[in-house]
């Protein structure tokens, strides 16, 4: 029988989203190696991090997805309010469009 458990002290899924030309796939998922997943990493608080990319026609969507011990270890790395995403001024470069928002979510895993 498969059993939901919560992780210990309600671990939190941070999700962002970003879009770039096809054309820039590559560079960009390089700079979030470089600069966003080390900021994520170096973050007290951050469990890890993962990059997800599909490319659809000449658009790569990516998504960052980084695990959390807390609101409050989230808001070291993003600021007081967060629910806004973060960027960087490299991202002026690469990304199509700035959504204003990323997405939090409870973690939950299977035994």
């Amino acid at each position: 029988m498969v059993k939901w458990v919560k992780f210990v002290n309600d671990m939190i899924t941070r999700i962002w989203h970003g879009k770039t030309k096809k054309a820039d796939a590559d560079r960009y998922l390089s700079f979030l190696q470089e600069k966003g997943v080390q900021d994520y990493l170096n973050t007290p608080g951050n469990t890890g991090v993962r990059i997800w990319r599909t490319i659809e026609q000449d658009i790569a969507h990516f998504w960052t997805v980084s695990t959390w011990e807390s609101r409050e270890s989230i808001a070291a790395f993003a600021g007081e309010d967060i629910s806004k995403a973060k960027y960087y001024p490299e991202d002026q470069d690469f990304l199509l469009e700035f959504e204003p928002t990323v997405t939090h979510m409870e973690t939950f895993v299977i035994k």
